[in-house]
């Protein structure tokens, strides 16, 4: 029949500048997608490079490493057979772009620059990178002389466009562009894209997720909407949260874990296009709207997403997202920091002062959450030989041989605390109470 298809989505713990440990991960990411059958791969934002490389995007090292990366990617018979979706930066007639690299079969297919950058709060983007401005246009792009040689291919399409298959077409949007009060995704379904890929580099932020703004979206239209993201701290002060989503019509059918230690997990769906063609058919809104959109220019490509024999494949049912409460936020989102900054920077442990007071205990009740963190994830891995939790914990603590059996026993070896006897401030019942926490919690005092 032709009409479903399985697509993957992408949640990464990049490191800035770890070009050899970031191709790793993200190779890893298109084997495992490949696995459960995936057509199309979507990647995080700048996942080549890592998102917070700050003023190092004004070196064009940075961009010469991104391509030497995505070249090797080409070159990887792994990448055959599936659309890859990788982020990375680009620079194009000396103005640099914040951009997603769309491969096939060891050639470059697109190249989609973001338009709406983030320059509130923690991000900055306007710093490094240009918005590119040209709506529905696209540029024909030179490759770097040394790609031109590895892959036989010299140019390719660079704008705003629709990705078109044998069977479907693919639009684009990266990051906030979901969240704009001009977001792209509504012109693209307009114009007749029924699948729809977000790369992201989202952080967390209490009590807030995207997978109501993505339910809405594809409500409103009808459609399927991808949403891969980064994971971790990157090197920098905020935390990833990882969460990937894949949602048709308006229901979530998939969705990446929140807190995790893993470094590479993929989610994959499998949708039915024909399911958004009758939603489509129901909606009269869209009928008349979409008869009124502006074209997309379209990237053509021979290639399918779907099998053609599909019959008895079931697609993927809704499921419902299950939040944490904001305590358990609280306590798992800077512990997830707390672990990928201790691991990176090749220290062995923290050290903290315990008062008995509110701020050294909720310091140390969060490096607990990490230690239950770690602990969980090795239980959860077992003997698995690519344990990278467990080889990680190894190197920290120095014995090739150790294996937590408990958080507490854990703690004990990553905590160190003392009580600042002393203090003007300090007392017997403080006293008390941080030897109670240190005793609850393992590491001693």
């Amino acid at each position: 029949m032709g009409r479903k298809l399985c697509v993957s989505v992408c949640s990464l713990n990049q490191w800035s500048l770890d070009f050899q440990g970031n191709y790793v991960r993200i190779l890893d990411s298109i084997r495992q997608a490949k696995l459960f059958q995936s057509q199309y791969r979507s990647g995080p934002e700048l996942e080549i490079c890592g998102y917070s490389c700050d003023d190092y995007f004004y070196e064009s090292d940075t961009y010469l490493h991104s391509w030497q990366v995505l070249t090797r990617l080409l070159l990887e018979t792994t990448t055959n057979n599936i659309i890859c979706d990788i982020g990375m930066p680009v620079i194009h007639r000396n103005l640099a772009y914040n951009c997603r690299v769309i491969i096939l079969n060891g050639k470059i297919l697109f190249i989609r620059p973001k338009q709406v950058l983030c320059d509130e709060g923690n991000y900055k983007e306007r710093r490094w990178f240009s918005p590119w401005t040209k709506d529905r246009q696209i540029e024909e792009y030179q490759l770097p002389r040394f790609v031109q040689e590895h892959i036989k291919q010299q140019t390719c399409p660079i704008g705003d466009a629709i990705l078109q298959t044998n069977d479907t077409q693919i639009g684009f949007e990266s990051a906030d562009e979901l969240l704009s009060p001009k977001s792209c995704h509504v012109n693209l379904y307009l114009d007749g894209c029924e699948l729809i890929s977000n790369s992201s580099s989202k952080h967390f932020r209490l009590r807030k997720t995207l997978i109501d703004d993505i339910n809405k979206a594809t409500e409103k239209c009808g459609g399927v909407y991808l949403l891969s993201n980064m994971r971790g701290c990157d090197g920098d002060r905020l935390y990833f949260d990882g969460i990937t989503v894949i949602s048709s019509n308006g229901q979530l059918i998939q969705h990446g874990s929140q807190f995790s230690l893993q470094e590479c997990e993929v989610r994959s769906a499998i949708i039915d296009l024909e399911d958004i063609r009758s939603y489509r058919l129901s909606k009269r809104s869209y009928q008349s709207q979409g008869t009124n959109s502006d074209a997309y220019p379209r990237i053509r490509v021979e290639f399918s997403l779907s099998a053609q024999h599909d019959v008895f494949i079931p697609v993927s049912p809704p499921m419902e997202w299950k939040s944490v409460t904001k305590e358990e936020e609280i306590a798992l989102g800077p512990a997830c920091w707390l672990w990928d900054y201790l691991r990176r920077s090749q220290a062995n442990g923290f050290f903290l002062a315990l008062s008995g007071g509110v701020d050294s205990t909720s310091v140390a009740c969060i490096v607990f959450s990490m230690c239950y963190l770690v602990f969980m994830e090795i239980e959860r891995q077992g003997t698995n030989q690519s344990n990278d939790v467990l080889r990680d914990l190894r190197r920290i603590v120095n014995d090739i041989n150790y294996r937590p059996r408990s958080p507490q026993e854990l703690c004990s070896k990553l905590l160190v605390t003392c009580f600042m006897q002393h203090s003007n401030n300090n007392s017997e019942l403080s006293k008390t109470h941080a030897t109670n926490l240190s005793s609850e919690i393992g590491s001693g005092l």
